[in-house]
């Protein structure tokens, strides 16, 4: 893309002066986006508003198969353009763009698409038509060796895009049907109950910290002895753990039994979970 089409694409997007819009060009060596934020922190931009708008709506994009698989979310601010065509179009080929870039988003902008544009010039001319802000948010490439990956998508809008979007990684060299099964209902299972990580020891410290702090603040207005507060915090942190984590969770399809109980039950020795990404819009 020649430096004239370049100030053209970001003038609709900025509304910013032809003058203004060359310099940042210039000062941005070609790039877009840093001309949208060079003409940002000057002032000039008109787009400022618009990028300081909340993009909650948009669609998960979903591509690859058993071997890789990818998840890459796409904002917006309204469900109407999460709808649009021209949206749609950008987000399933961004998509599988991303699934081969392995979710390295520097190299996702330069990327180019199938019109011979960049993703990054892609964006901002769908920026400029739909007059919207926005934005590549959240991106996971799931790639593991020796690993299968299944995937559930929950409140599908078109094809492999959806509102809500779940992929598993299962470590095992079984391929039978039971192995299949069971990656997409621990899949759909992902995505009800929400899981923070596999396991208790894995839950974020700072996540802990606060749930404790909640805990601690709750029972001092209880007015209970200090000895029996201290026993009802122990309590309340082990059930907030076995509750976020997966392993420990009430199996969705079975509650009275947990998720380690049915992956024994499969009695499949090299049966191991290895990972887990659940990626909402607007979460």
């Amino acid at each position: 893309m020649s430096d004239i089409e370049k100030v053209k694409q970001l003038r609709q997007a900025t509304g910013a002066g032809f003058k203004d819009c060359n310099l940042a060009i210039k000062e941005s060596r070609g790039d877009i986006d840093k001309a949208i934020e060079i003409l940002r922190v000057k002032g000039i931009s008109k787009a400022s508003k618009k990028m300081s708008r909340e993009a909650k709506e948009g669609v998960v994009a979903t591509s690859g198969d058993e071997n890789k698989i990818s998840v890459l979310e796409l904002n917006c601010e309204t469900d109407f353009v999460a709808k649009n065509d021209d949206f749609v179009s950008f987000a399933k080929e961004l998509s599988d763009l991303n699934n081969t870039n392995n979710s390295n988003s520097d190299k996702l902008k330069k990327s180019k698409m199938n019109n011979g544009q960049t993703v990054e010039d892609n964006l901002v001319a769908l920026i400029s038509k739909m007059g919207e802000k926005i934005t590549i948010g959240r991106v996971k490439t799931f790639n593991h060796l020796g690993s299968k990956n299944f995937n559930y998508l929950h409140t599908v809008v078109k094809d492999n895009l959806s509102k809500l979007a779940v992929v598993v990684s299962i470590e095992t060299k079984d391929s039978s049907e039971n192995i299949k099964s069971f990656g997409k209902q621990l899949a759909m299972h992902v995505a009800a109950s929400n899981p923070l990580a596999l396991d208790s020891d894995s839950i974020d410290k700072e996540v802990l910290e606060k749930e404790q702090s909640l805990i601690t603040e709750e029972l001092k207005n209880s007015g209970k002895p200090d000895e029996i507060a201290q026993k009802i915090s122990l309590g309340k942190i082990k059930k907030f753990k076995e509750e976020n984590s997966l392993l420990s969770q009430a199996w969705v399809m079975e509650p009275k039994k947990k998720v380690e109980d049915i992956v024994k039950e499969l009695s499949i020795t090299d049966l191991r979970i290895k990972d887990f990404y659940r990626l909402k819009i607007g979460e």
